[in-house]
């Protein structure tokens, strides 16, 4: 059974995009680069340095700013039309990210939105798609599996 499309409620989109965009950016950025050459390869992101991008969460009026350059990517501040704005919601982006649904699925629906250089969108999808996330097993983000690994860390050696 399919489970209905979550949305965060339209207070919180509202409060949420009062508020600065540069620290979610920052984060935002700082956990993509913990992933650059793990997980995303430098080569798959050539064609879009030096590129303004947005991340635009629709439903919780949060936005995210960036550049990418040969080495990292980098927090940016709102002042210039993006070279390429990607829309989701949380719930499609959440899709995205655990492969539960792909790109053109929720693009040809009209769930995820590309603005800007389209050429810059299709290299971006692309990326999406070679990458190779790690299988993460809920069973170990339980409290009693995440304090046994703390108490054997503070315990070792």
């Amino acid at each position: 059974m399919e489970q209905p499309a979550f949305t965060f409620p339209k207070p919180i989109g509202t409060l949420v995009s009062l508020l600065p965009t540069f620290p979610p950016s920052f984060a935002f950025t700082k956990v993509l680069n913990l992933a650059l050459d793990r997980i995303i390869l430098k080569e798959y992101l050539e064609p879009l340095h030096g590129k303004q991008i947005a991340i635009r969460v629709k439903d919780i009026g949060l936005n995210l700013y960036f550049t990418i350059d040969a080495d990292k990517f980098t927090p940016t501040r709102f002042g210039k039309v993006p070279d390429l704005a990607i829309s989701a919601t949380a719930q499609d982006f959440f899709l995205l990210a655990t492969r539960k649904e792909d790109p053109d699925t929720l693009f040809f629906s009209r769930r995820l939105m590309v603005e800007g250089d389209t050429e810059l969108g299709l290299v971006a999808k692309n990326t999406l798609d070679a990458i190779e996330l790690p299988k993460l097993d809920a069973a170990l983000l339980s409290p009693r599996n995440v304090m046994a690994r703390i108490k054997s860390r503070m315990f070792q050696g």
